[in-house]
């Protein structure tokens, strides 16, 4: 470090920063340059005194400079080779250079004022002299234009001769102590590039190409500039199949020499082979832009080059860029290829007009318009009329001219083709005619192409069809596609499908299903060629054969994997659907939407614990919605996994129906389930579609779906999971009647008890509610509590008291309590609950549920002549008529006569007790 100046020492032990550093080093030179100019001054004053023996040195050291030779007898330039060797200061050699740099420049300055004073002198022709100097100073220039700057060396002064040693080891093949010495001063000095590279040539000549690759790097990032190093390294880290490394390598030599052609190619090939286009076309532009105008040939090729890269990357845009650019430098180097290649390119964009231009500029091909010949007739007609119409102007200017006589003559636009043109571009010129709506010359153009073999230029033969196809030309279509159909190598899907399409609109329907068929059978995964086919069909009058057209095409696990292939079948499966329920075949429909369900709602039915399983318990094979158990679940479908897939599988096919139609399709689901009454499926499908989030984050669609559930369940008898329904909608719409009207259907039918606890804690936080007071009354009721049931049915009474059901409730009350085995004051009771019984008929008047209750009553107490007479008053009075009930719901005459036979029997009366069956109970 003895080497390093103390500025840079303190910058390097972090003491002061970078600005500070250039600031002492700039005011440390300024010093320098004022010392040596001091001293320049002291030697020109002792020059200037008198002295034989300064003059005697003087004279030695003017004969020593003129000699070239130190006082040893070594020649200077020797001296500094053995100076450089040896590591002396850098400094002094570049203040040697700049002093002979001023002399040269001083010396050329006398020699031009020199020059310029014999111009002044004479004019007369150049001397010896004159070429001596001019050659001295061109040489002088010359080696101006060769010196270059070479890069400053961050390795010290003190470690050169080390670095030396190193080198001669080396090439000695003393390997290991050049090793040893390379990594001292690598310890030294890290950011010296010398010891690196020495360590790169000792590992590469020992055969570890990868060492020596690794420390070659590590050089050249410490000396950067060396480009030609960079390029070593790309073409060793190509050895190794490193593309990345060598791309980065070239890159780097690029930046200290960005003209550099061949680097830009050897870039852009590595960034073709790892399949990166766009950085390779960005290479390859900047290298069109870099070659000359006299390589034009090169420039056409690489543009070519470039142009079919772009279009097969789907890019046409670029490609027309390149072509026009090539067209408009180098127009006479444009081959007919080049031309097919514009010509292709503007077709694809639909440039039909810019793609004639081409092929007529660069072809020889000319297209010519000729007006129609016109009779003599014709001539005479219209020199009338001209005659007339010059008339009337000179008459009346204002008045309205004549219509003219005739139209304008359509013209003619004929076609000429030089030899030599090939097939290519003449088809790319048809097609090109036909888009312009120029069909006049095409009838020649057609007899050469059907010429042709179409096994061997079917892909022209398509070309053409397709481009009258898309103009509407179906006729002249047709022959062509035929001809394609019928031959060995283009018996293909795409072009019967051309040809179908080329039949149906010109209304062969029948001839049309055919072609439609072959393409069913060439591409079974065609959806577009299935639909048609189906469709086709089914006008046709063949709904078996529209609905094998729309089998499905992917199986479960391809469906589970593939999103593309889910997309495509789920349209299928749309418009299968479709065609299956105008037919009326709803289990096939059915299964249809089952299948797009769950395709939705393959997480959600996993979290359910539903499957949908294919079964023939019905005679034939369809689908079902069952319930598993939660170990089948985990052992057929992996939870990760499946969620993975629905997520990818997800965006496809919300991409296909929105979630508006996906719940159309729930909804259709379950319309169709209840109709064939499989409503066990339409729970399960109701309990998959509330653990979708789509549907359940929806607070609408989740309450849709959870009276969906409780009407299924409901269907189905399954009170036990209709109660968990409608338990919730309670809490949730406590003043609802129609809801406690269901919860009482599903309680009395459940025959369950759990109601009783959540009736109670439900009339804790609605202690003003009738409802619940009259069901906690009946629930204490049933139970037994008659007290319970008392206190109830009178605190619904006060709220309430010219409510019938109230009175009625409470008078049983009694009843029940005074009918038990040990009880106290039973007269009392009696009285109380024949009080309630009779108020019951005031406030609901005679009819036969009142006297029916009250004779039942009586009947319980062992009344019976009382019942008789009741039971008797019931069956004379006819059956309530409610709106939205049949009257034979609310008959209890069968009732009556049933309770009044058994009196009779326990009576010995057996002929009166079989009357009342006979006339009241008999089906």
């Amino acid at each position: 470090m003895s080497g390093f100046s103390p500025e840079l020492i303190e910058y390097l032990e972090g003491k002061i920063s970078f600005e500070e550093f250039e600031q002492r080093r700039e005011e440390r030179k300024s010093r320098e340059k004022d010392g040596e100019n001091a001293s320049a001054e002291e030697n020109e004053e002792d020059v200037e005194a008198p002295s034989s023996s300064r003059k005697a040195s003087g004279k030695s050291q003017s004969q020593d400079e003129t000699d070239g030779e130190t006082a040893d007898g070594v020649s200077k330039s020797v001296h500094r080779v053995f100076a450089s060797m040896l590591g002396e200061n850098e400094e002094e050699e570049d203040e040697e250079e700049e002093e002979e740099e001023e002399e040269e420049e001083e010396e050329e300055e006398e020699e031009e004022e020199e020059e310029g004073e014999e111009e002044e002198e004479t004019t007369e022709q150049p001397t010896a002299g004159d070429v001596f100097v001019l050659e001295m100073v061109l040489n002088r220039e010359t080696k101006k234009m060769m010196k270059e700057k070479r890069p400053r060396s961050k390795l010290p002064r003190a470690l050169r001769g080390l670095m030396g040693e190193a080198n001669i080891r080396f090439a000695r093949g003393e390997r290991e102590e050049a090793i040893l010495m390379c990594m001292e001063i690598i310890r030294q000095a890290p950011l010296a590039h010398e010891p690196f590279s020495t360590l790169a040539m000792i590992y590469e000549d020992q055969g570890d190409m990868e060492k020596s690759l690794q420390f070659g790097l590590i050089a050249a990032h410490l000396n950067p500039s060396n480009t030609e190093e960079w390029v070593r390294l790309a073409e060793m880290s190509l050895e190794q199949d490193n593309i990345k490394q060598a791309v980065f390598c070239y890159t780097k030599a690029l930046k200290y020499d960005p003209s550099n052609v061949r680097y830009l190619w050897e870039r852009s090939s590595l960034y073709e082979q790892l399949g990166e286009q766009k950085m390779a076309m960005d290479g390859y532009r900047r290298i069109l832009n870099l070659l000359a105008p006299s390589d034009g040939e090169r420039f056409m090729q690489l543009a070519r080059d470039m142009a079919k890269s772009y279009y097969e990357a789907n890019d046409v845009t670029s490609a027309i860029e390149i072509v026009e650019e090539a067209f408009s430098k180098h127009q006479s180097l444009v081959s007919m290829e080049d031309v097919n290649i514009a010509a292709e390119l503007y077709i694809s964009s639909k440039q039909y007009d810019k793609a004639l231009a081409v092929i007529t500029d660069f072809t020889g091909i000319v297209l010519e318009k000729k007006a129609p010949e016109r009779s003599a007739a014709e001539e005479k007609k219209d020199a009338a009329v001209e005659t007339q119409e010059n008339q009337e102007a000179v008459t009346d200017s204002q008045s309205q001219p004549v219509a003219e006589s005739s139209a304008p003559a359509v013209e003619k636009v004929s076609c000429c083709i030089p030899e030599g043109v090939p097939i290519d571009i003449t088809v790319k010129l048809m097609v090109c005619l036909i888009h312009l709506n120029i069909l006049e010359p095409l009838s020649p153009l057609l007899t050469t192409l059907v010429e042709q073999n179409p096994e061997e230029m079917g892909d022209l033969y398509l070309d053409v069809a397709e481009a009258f196809l898309d103009v509407g030309e179906y006729n002249s279509a047709l022959p062509l596609l035929s001809s394609l159909v019928c031959s060995e190598r283009y018996n293909l899907a795409v072009v019967w499908l051309r040809h179908a399409e080329c039949l149906k609109a010109l209304g062969h329907m029948e001839r049309a299903a055919e072609s439609y068929a072959k393409v069913v059978d060439l591409a079974p995964l065609h959806l577009d060629a299935r639909i048609s086919l189906s469709t086709l069909q089914q006008q046709l009058g063949r709904p078996e054969k529209a609905l094998e057209a729309l089998e499905p095409m992917y199986d479960p696990d391809t469906l589970a994997q593939d999103a593309n292939a889910a997309q495509q079948e789920l349209k299928l499966l749309l418009h299968r659907s479709t065609l299956l329920y105008s037919q009326g075949k709803m289990y096939g429909y059915i299964d249809t939407l089952l299948t797009m369900l769950a395709m939705l709602l393959k997480v959600a039915m996993s979290r359910a614990q539903v499957c949908l399983i294919s079964s023939s318990k019905s005679g034939e094979r369809h689908l079902y919605l069952i319930k598993v158990s939660r170990d089948k679940i985990s052992d057929n479908d992996d939870q990760e996994t499946a969620n993975c897939d629905a997520k990818a599988i997800f965006a496809v096919l919300t991409s296909v129906l929105t979630k508006d139609d996906w719940w159309n399709l729930l909804l259709k689901a379950i319309y169709a389930l209840c109709d064939l009454s499989r409503y066990k499926e339409a729970e399960l499908l109701v309990d998959s579609s509330l653990e979708y989030y789509s549907f359940y984050e929806d607070r609408q669609k989740r309450k849709e779906l959870e009276y969906f559930g409780l009407s299924a369940a409901i269907l189905d008898k399954n009170f036990r999971k209709a109660y968990n329904y409608i338990r919730i909608m309670v809490m949730e719409n406590v003043n609802k009647p129609q809801l406690w009207n269901i919860f009482n259907q599903v309680t009395m039918q459940s025959q369950d008890v759990r109601h009783h606890r959540f009736c109670l804690r439900l009339m804790l936080k609605n202690p003003d509610n009738h409802v619940l007071c009259v069901l906690n009354g009946h629930n204490a009721f049933v139970s037994g509590s008659f007290k319970h049931a008392l206190g109830q049915y009178v605190q619904a009474f006060r709220a309430n008291p010219d409510e019938p059901l109230y009175s009625l409730c409470i008078g049983l009350t009694f009843i029940h309590m005074a009918s038990q085995k040990y009880v106290l004051k039973r007269h009392a009771l009696l009285v109380q609950g024949f009080s309630f019984l009779h108020r019951y008929l005031d406030l609901r008047g005679p009819c036969q549920e009142s006297f029916y209750n009250l004779g039942r009553g009586l009947h319980q107490l062992g009344l019976l002549h009382l019942a008789i007479h009741y039971y008797q008053r019931a069956l004379e009075l006819p059956p309530l008529t409610l709106e939205g009930i049949e009257t034979d719901q609310t008959d209890l005459r069968r009732d009556t006569a049933f309770n009044l036979s058994l009196i009779y029997q326990s009576s010995g009366n057996t002929r009166m007790a079989q009357k009342m069956l006979y006339t009241y109970a008999v089906v």
